[in-house]
């Protein structure tokens, strides 16, 4: 059986999605393929890379990534929008499954 496959949704994919990734990753990867991507990536804030140093994740060679890289080319079981301004571009996308918010 196939793993669902999860897209974290920001629009600059520089912290929360890049966080909700590490963290999925770490506590149900065996679960879970587990994505993040950005409207208008932007590289990823150095807080966030320290913060996450801090608790034991290394995102030292994590990008943040276009959602357009994924568009069409994988099939998402579950997109969660982890911020107001993603959710208002999100209304609908294809080729994604439920949607969190």
């Amino acid at each position: 059986m196939k793993n669902t496959k999860v897209l974290f949704l920001c629009t600059r994919n520089s912290a929360r999605s890049q966080m909700a990734e590490a963290f999925l990753r770490k506590y149900a990867g065996d679960h879970f393929e587990v994505y993040s991507a950005g409207f208008e990536p932007k590289e990823i804030n150095p807080l966030t890379i320290k913060v996450m140093e801090e608790n034991g994740y290394d995102l030292s060679k994590h990008t943040s990534k276009p959602l357009s890289q994924y568009l069409g080319k994988i099939h998402f079981g579950v997109i969660i929008t982890v911020c107001d301004k993603a959710e208002e571009r999100c209304p609908t996308i294809p080729g994604f499954g439920t949607r969190l918010y």
